[in-house]
């Protein structure tokens, strides 16, 4: 290589030194879900191999529902019943009856005549809304500021004209709406629940400026699909208007406890990005135990409506904890409590040391999932967090503010 050439692990190392300037270099926390005790683990601590106890304070498994025996149950059965391995893609072997069954049930769930199984959200949103354009020709998007990263790619790949939306902003919307002609093809791309703040979009406002202006609306439901409405379905059923939006995408890996993504629509749509989504058509299926882990999940989540219950109580508490000792959180209508600490460097120093000296595992959250200077904890109570481990939680908050001499004020701005 010659004098002038900077060698491939220098560019690498630089890339790397950067993140840990920043302090945004992620650390991975190896853990082992317990059956049966969640949300307590056991950590493996790399320095000196040995494991101590930790409680999980940050997961996606909203409902617990990776720990229901029924889940565990029906995934065992499966396995015994179908083996590991779907076989292939859906094209070539992989579609099975367990993939027909769960598609089946979360059409039902959301009120859509057919649905389509992805191997994860990310998949889902990506392959979904880049496919769009194909089915579009010159559609414009109009994608809400906040949006997760998957849907943030889909419309990147789809190479079309974009708006990137004020967050939660209707006039926004209306004003770049208004800039089109009626019959030109348009989505406005947008999520129930935003995962960093926890805020909730207005989704009834929303179809009715889609409708005003001949739109499609893509909701991304991922953090509210089994959490909000009657059965589960998320904000859209909540809110009433679950019938008037095209296209509901959701996840099976958060409040479901399982993995994989998927779209609910009409029976037209779905065939269409069955049958030109290359991220669908050329991606090995989920297995046939993983589909009826989540088909049970959802189904039990359709009828019983304890785990909101108790999961919205423990919420409730979490806050009015917080607020009694006033360390600041975003107040808002979800499940999700962001506390703010504002610095990534203080943000990991706060995470690891309630991780090595009170067994609290939350994971820092920091640029670029939240823009510079919001560097947050990210908590999530569920209904198998005890009123003890929410007690334990807050006192241990308490101590490490003091530590890093911290505010303490009621709400974060």
């Amino acid at each position: 290589m010659g004098k002038n050439c900077r060698s491939y692990d220098e560019l690498i190392d630089k890339s790397i030194n950067q993140l840990h300037t920043e302090g945004r270099y992620r650390v991975f926390a190896d853990l082992k879900r317990i059956k049966g005790q969640y949300p307590k683990a056991k950590f493996l601590d790399p320095e000196t191999g040995t494991t101590r106890d930790v409680t999980i304070w940050c997961s996606n498994d909203y409902l617990g529902m990776g720990q229901n025996e029924s889940v565990i149950k029906a995934m065992k059965h499966t396995i015994d019943e179908a083996g590991a391995g779907a076989g292939g893609t859906r094209n070539i072997s992989g579609s099975t009856i367990y993939h027909k069954c769960l598609e089946n049930s979360l059409a039902d769930l959301h009120g859509k005549e057919s649905a389509l199984l992805f191997t994860s959200g990310y998949n889902s949103n990506e392959a979904t809304l880049s496919t769009l354009a194909k089915i579009f020709p010159d559609c414009v998007f109009f994608s809400d500021e906040l949006n997760h990263a998957s849907m943030i790619q889909g419309i990147r790949n789809a190479r079309t004209k974009k708006h990137i939306l004020k967050h939660n902003d209707l006039k926004d919307l209306e004003e770049l709406l208004a800039l089109y002609p009626i019959d030109m093809p348009k989505v406005i791309a947008f999520e129930s629940v935003y995962s960093m703040d926890g805020d909730i979009a207005p989704v009834e406002d929303i179809v009715a400026l889609a409708k005003k202006y001949n739109a499609l609306t893509y909701i991304d439901e991922v953090h509210a699909v089994g959490m909000y409405g009657p059965r589960g379905a998320g904000i859209a059923e909540q809110q009433g208007c679950m019938d008037q939006i095209d296209i509901i995408e959701g996840t099976l890996a958060k409040a479901y406890g399982v993995m994989g993504g998927y779209i609910t629509a009409s029976a037209k749509m779905i065939d269409a990005i069955r049958s030109y989504a290359s991220g669908f058509i050329f991606t090995t299926a989920l297995p046939p135990a993983l589909c009826m882990g989540a088909f049970t999940a959802i189904e039990h989540l359709k009828t019983s409506n304890a785990e909101r219950e108790l999961q919205r109580q423990r919420v409730q508490q979490t806050r009015d904890a917080l607020d009694k000792v006033m360390i600041p959180h975003f107040d808002n209508d979800s499940h999700i409590i962001p506390v703010i600490v504002g610095d990534p460097k203080l943000c990991k120093a706060i995470t690891d040391d309630l991780m090595d000296d009170y067994g609290i595992y939350v994971q820092p959250i920091n640029y670029p999932t939240v823009p510079r200077g919001t560097e947050r904890l990210r908590f999530t109570p569920s209904p198998v967090h005890t009123e003890a481990d929410i007690d334990y939680l807050i006192q241990s908050l308490i101590a490490v503010w003091h530590k890093y001499d911290l505010r303490f004020y009621s709400h974060a701005a």
